[in-house]
């Protein structure tokens, strides 16, 4: 049996290639800092979606404008990728926004207040009690 599978291989492959490119490639100046988060390729290889997020940006208009800028610089990364990756068919590129850094942050600042609200609801300021010393 086989440890990976194609799709797989091709999608980390064209995860690895798309950030180089639209680092290095497109230089449209409303592309803010792009990460590509993960790709997932369908089985017959026809479609490849993309996930982004943006360093800094949460705004949801600015997330719109930058899907909208790699959407229209899809057809170039393709034809970059085509040669770069040896493959028979190129995937389409399709572009999402990638959530979950976002909502990572959000719940990791909520934890850290319901434990700052905890403490100080207790009074607790991390000294033992003297019992423990």
């Amino acid at each position: 049996m086989r440890e990976f599978k194609r799709t797989d291989r091709v999608a980390d492959q064209l995860q690895q290639e798309l950030a180089v490119l639209i680092q290095r490639e497109i230089k449209d100046p409303r592309l803010g800092m792009v990460t590509v988060s993960g790709v997932n390729v369908s089985r017959d290889l026809g479609y490849a979606d993309v996930y982004v997020t943006l360093l800094g940006d949460d705004d949801a208009e600015r997330i719109k404008e930058n899907l909208a800028v790699l959407k229209r610089a899809a057809g170039f990364l393709r034809s970059q990728i085509a040669q770069r990756i040896k493959l028979r068919h190129v995937p389409e590129l399709r572009f999402h926004y990638d959530e979950s850094v976002a909502r990572g942050h959000k719940l990791s600042s909520l934890i850290d207040q319901a434990v700052e609200s905890d403490r100080a609801r207790s009074g607790n300021d991390d000294t033992p009690p003297e019992d423990e010393r």
